[in-house]
């Protein structure tokens, strides 16, 4: 099993598929933004819509803050496409079908929904700085009040940079 993540430990390597159909790996922000990692658990269900479309209408507010959002769902690509279009979705959703990377995170967890277990992702966001740190981390994450919760997290993670 492994060790829960938490502020200051690295963040955990990886090279995923996106719906551009290129490979975003993690390494390549590196020296350049912030970055809003954030695991949902399926395209087009409405918590996972209504957390989308909040980082969509704040996108603006996260770019000029130096920061790159990635959503990461075990969906594959073309699921992730058919979700962008449908809601104009500004930023890369990544397919991690095999579950490796939300493994790594530690949100791939045995979940429960009316009576029945089953595997999936537990709705996170990892905030990581430029150097490849975890700065913040927000676990079973309550879709409302999150995106404010990231955009204040960034603005902390910023003034400790300064000084």
């Amino acid at each position: 099993m492994t060790p829960a993540l938490k502020p200051g430990d690295d963040a955990p390597a990886f090279i995923l598929p996106a719906s551009d159909g290129k490979e975003v790996d993690l390494a390549s922000y590196r020296g350049k933004s912030h970055v809003v990692l954030y695991f949902y658990p399926k395209d087009n269900t409405p918590g996972c819509t209504k957390e989308a479309c909040s980082f969509r209408d704040s996108f603006a507010e996260l770019k000029k803050a130096k920061a790159a959002v990635l959503g990461v769902s075990l969906d594959p690509l073309a699921s992730h496409q058919k979700f962008i279009e449908k809601y104009t979705l500004p930023f890369l959703l990544l397919s991690d079908t095999d579950a490796t990377v939300s493994k790594a995170y530690g949100v791939y967890k045995l979940k429960q929904m009316y009576g029945r277990e089953f595997w999936g992702i537990e709705r996170s966001t990892f905030l990581i700085d430029p150097k490849g740190k975890i700065t913040h981390l927000f676990r079973r994450v309550k879709v409302e009040p999150h995106v404010e919760e990231v955009l204040s997290a960034l603005k902390v993670s910023k003034m400790v940079r300064k000084s």
